[in-house]
């Protein structure tokens, strides 16, 4: 009996200790943001406590405070840590207006008193769940498209309301992109923490910017911790969906990878595809010809043997900025060919890991990564709205919209000449003369020291043709190769394709869109095609920054209150036309005022005719607001 007290005796010092030496590694700002939320305690917000501004960027670890005072919040930590784990301290109740004005000390921000709620629901003092109701109609269930993120969320979500629902899934693993990508250096270009859901905040990220492994570790624990796995029909795609009025169900035809085919019932039909889902290749002709191996970024082949190899890279987006630095000194040579320079952002967290003691207290204090999680929703969402606003009087219009965007223009301008050094040869090719964010913004991997490198070719003149040795230019030159790779993005503008989706009327998606053209209520819902939802659908993406996480979690609430009302008895859910088309026209008044519509450089933001069919021009707040309620007098129910 006395070696096993000794022994537990023996853990609690060591387990101590850990917490003691993961204090010392910790956010000073976020363990203020613990003190006081366990505490009730005002003190940790004011002075000698209340943090100072630090770096651009930074995250102000010491909260740019004095030695000592660090010291004393990391002691006053500890102790309540100890007591919070005993039981004698819990959670103080917060209200909205309290989790506005503590993230504003923390950060030394003033955040708008009209942020709260949302602000409340992100850090999980609210909750975003839907009570469904019983009794239900008979054969109430729902049939998901995609086992990727927005699928997985809105699974959870039904799962939690006991409502039936099966996911078709063409792969054969869940994580959609997740599963897909795993080109060399894939990961997010959003803050690790921020990449995960306000239900379920991961503090087990190694990295501060993750890479693809750990994305997808995350959501396949999601699917396993609640349940979904149960609920997927793997290696199934579905070819086409048919509204049937008379029994307001979706009829929709799956096909598995032997070819036979099958019809699956349901009154709700949500997709959760995603725009990042088809690969675009352009059509460059001889790409045929090629003798070696050529392959897409999301459909790299792990077995190809870069080692040694020269190897082709066309394209330089999100992809290209991630794999290029990637494969650089491993690969003999990288010939990158560029349509288009990009903007890069610098973040003094991008390459750096989670340090191990603060990986021990997310782990053994959620609170701590729930707050951290809040700061960075704060640092990566609606800041920077305001600087993709076009602002008509200003007179630089080539170069930037506004005051603030010049403002980056000139420090992101200062940081590539300052990445490229000496090498001022290479400042046309790398400094774009577009102003910045009319891309989607980037995160600069190394990229601007990645192009220096003697085994690194930049080529700026336009492909000619793939010949079976290599990548033709429009001067005459060939630039041998012995892989090549499309680093060319997605079918972004095809919403659904190639999914043929019909309904009452028995007009398809495809024929009332159009031509890359897509439009949805709120990104979410078409007249015509009752009970249909979809999730990450046209102008849904928030282009000034955050997660994609943070649009899908207003979506699934706004989809669940649908099902709600179905579950209720309403036969069917319609978008109004008229409420349909008030909201597209206001959307595309906002947009036309976005820097997406700026016409120096291309984006596939933007379609052919102009329009742009991805991006929002809504903060997040905007975005919150629109999809809190929903409004049954917008389907005509009730009326």
């Amino acid at each position: 009996m006395s070696q096993t007290i000794n022994r537990t005796v023996d853990e609690d010092v060591r387990e101590r200790a850990r917490l003691a030496a993961a204090l010392e590694e910790a956010n000073i700002p976020t363990l203020l943001l613990v003190l006081a939320h366990l505490t009730g305690d005002d003190k940790w917000l004011a002075e000698p406590y209340r943090p100072q501004r630090g770096p651009i960027l930074d995250d102000n670890d010491s909260g740019s405070l004095p030695a000592h005072v660090q010291e004393e919040i990391r002691a006053a930590a500890f102790r309540v840590i100890l007591d919070f784990e005993e039981g004698l301290l819990q959670e103080h109740p917060l209200s909205p207006d309290d989790v506005t004005r503590m993230l504003g000390v923390a950060l030394v921000e003033d955040i708008p008193e009209e942020y709260g709620e949302l602000l409340a629901e992100e850090l999980g003092v609210l909750s975003r769940d839907v009570d469904v109701p019983y009794p239900r109609p008979r054969g109430f269930r729902a049939l998901i498209i995609g086992a990727g993120l927005s699928g997985i969320a809105l699974a959870i979500k039904l799962k939690r309301a006991g409502v039936p629902f099966t996911i078709v899934e063409k792969n054969d693993e869940v994580g959609g992109t997740w599963w897909e990508n795993v080109y060399p250096g894939c990961g997010v270009d959003t803050p690790s923490h921020l990449y995960s859901f306000s239900f379920e905040p991961n503090g087990e990220w190694s990295r501060f910017f993750a890479k693809r492994p750990e994305v997808h570790h995350y959501l396949m624990r999601l699917v396993d911790k609640y349940g979904i796995r149960e609920h997927i029909m793997f290696g199934h795609e579905v070819v086409r969906a048919d509204f049937d009025a008379e029994s307001t169900t979706w009829s929709t035809e799956v096909v598995d990878r032997q070819g036979r085919r099958s019809t699956m019932i349901a009154p709700i039909l949500a997709t959760g595809v995603g725009m990042v889902n088809r690969p675009a290749i352009p059509d460059i002709p001889g790409a045929e010809t090629f003798a070696g191996p050529i392959m897409h970024t999301a459909e790299w082949d792990p077995d190809v043997e870069y080692a040694g190899k020269t190897v082709a890279v066309i394209g330089t987006g999100a992809s290209a900025m991630q794999l290029v630095p990637s494969i650089a000194g491993t690969a003999a040579k990288v010939v990158v060919f560029q349509r288009s320079k990009q903007w890069a952002v610098p973040h003094p967290n991008y390459h750096r890991d989670v340090p191990s003691g603060v990986l021990y207290l997310m782990k053994r204090l959620p609170l701590y990564t729930r707050w951290y999680r809040l700061r960075a929703f704060w640092n990566f969402s609606d800041r920077l709205h305001s600087s993709l606003r076009i602002d008509p009087e200003w007179p630089h219009m080539d170069q930037s919209i506004n005051e603030q965007n010049e403002r980056h223009r000139v420090f992101l301008t200062r940081y590539i000449k300052e990445q490229l050094g000496d090498r001022t040869d290479l400042y046309d090719a790398c400094i774009p003369d577009y102003p910045p964010y009319g891309k989607r913004p980037l995160l600069d991997n190394g990229w601007f020291r990645t192009v220096q490198r003697d085994d690194v070719d930049l080529v700026t003149e336009h492909v000619e043709r793939i010949t079976p040795d290599g990548v033709l230019t429009q001067d005459g030159t060939l630039h041998e190769a012995d892989i090549v790779v499309w680093a060319t993005g997605f079918k972004a503008l095809q919403f659904l394709w190639p999914m043929e989706i019909r309904g009452k009327s028995g007009k398809s998606l495809a024929e009332q869109w159009g031509h890359h053209d897509a439009r949805a209520y709120l990104g979410v819902t078409v007249p015509d095609f009752p009970n249909l939802f979809i999730l990450n659908g046209p102008n849904t993406n928030a282009g000034h920054g955050g997660s994609a996480i943070l649009a899908c979690e207003f979506q699934v609430r706004y989809i669940m209150q649908a099902v709600a009302e179905l579950a209720r008895g309403v036969d069917q859910l319609e978008i109004d036309e008229d409420v349909f088309w008030t909201y597209n026209k206001e959307l595309d008044a906002e947009l036309d005022k976005c820097i997406w519509s700026h016409p120096g450089m291309t984006t596939w933001y933007r379609n052919e005719a102009g329009r742009i069919v991805v991006s929002s021009p809504w903060t997040y707040l905007d975005s919150w607001n629109r999809m809190r309620e929903l409004d049954l007098a917008d389907y005509g129910v009730g009326q």
